[in-house]
């Protein structure tokens, strides 16, 4: 049997109450842990780009589901520090080799997350399970990448960056980043909301598919998805509630504005490429 119909199987049973912690055998165990393993090297992903869309591996996320609910928290050692959790840390001895480095005191990369070569993790940042971060990425101070999520190739995200993750339900696909994408500080990206490659997302602005885009470049408003290179920034527009008497002077709700990337953007993104 494959890696994946394993998976399959243990999802059935585990689904159908046939299985939990105390039942499951070292088999279980040694297939999950080859998931992560997969994971970790980028083997395998949690979710791919197929014609165009970007599509959950649905096993792949069923296999870090049952990898919390088969396994017992317990206590771990990190820094002196005792923490409970039901996995290790990712070991990271294999980030020299590849020209990745994360610096000391806070760069939590837990179990089962990828970290591409010529990367950079600043601390404090937080690198969550079944992630992936392509080569040549930043992951700035103070960042979280959440379960699951898609990081593309030559991106930068800005100190503060928030990029949600999504586990349940296991059919939806996590949040991406796509290639050579720039996030501002302080960016929020969230619940499957994906940012098309070489755009530039400006400081606190706020990407989930509740905020409508308003594409200047193609004049349509579109949820969900930030098109291919884009400079995009935080705006107000009016809001239905407007002329609720409570509203003094009018009520706004955000949205986002997408213009195309220019010239001298590119260049103020490329100086910090160069600083790197």
């Amino acid at each position: 049997m494959s890696l994946e119909s394993d998976v399959q199987e243990l999802w059935r049973r585990y689904d159908d109450g046939d299985l939990d912690a105390d039942s499951a055998t070292e088999d279980a165990y040694v297939t999950l842990d080859a998931v992560l393993d997969a994971l970790e090297s980028g083997e395998v992903r949690a979710a791919e780009k197929r014609n165009g869309e970007w599509e959950a591996n649905e096993w792949v996320k069923q296999a870090v589901l049952l990898t919390f609910g088969l396994r017992e928290t317990r206590p771990r050692e990190y820094g002196g520090v005792t923490y409970h959790d039901v996995l290790p840390l990712r070991r990271t001895d294999d980030l020299p080799g590849r020209n990745t480095r994360n610096t000391p005191d806070g760069t939590v990369l837990r179990r089962g997350a990828h970290v591409g070569s010529d990367c950079i993790v600043m601390s404090p940042s937080f690198v969550n399970v079944g992630a992936y971060v392509g080569d040549g990425t930043l992951v700035d101070s103070c960042d979280t990448v959440g379960s699951c999520a898609q990081i593309g190739s030559n991106v930068k995200l800005g100190a503060n960056a928030l990029v949600g993750g999504v586990l349940e339900p296991v059919e939806s696909a996590p949040v991406v980043v796509e290639d050579d994408v720039s996030l501002g500080a302080g960016c929020r990206v969230t619940s499957g909301f994906v940012v098309g490659e070489g755009s530039v997302v400006g400081e606190n602005t706020l990407l989930t598919p509740r905020i409508p885009i308003y594409d200047l470049v193609e004049e349509e408003v579109v949820y969900g998805h930030l098109p291919p290179n884009r400079r995009a920034f935080t705006r107000f527009v009016e809001s239905g509630v407007s002329d609720h008497d409570l509203f003094d002077g009018g009520a706004y709700k955000p949205a986002v504005v997408a213009l195309d990337v220019q010239e001298d953007t590119l260049a103020e993104v490329e100086r910090e490429e160069a600083l790197r």
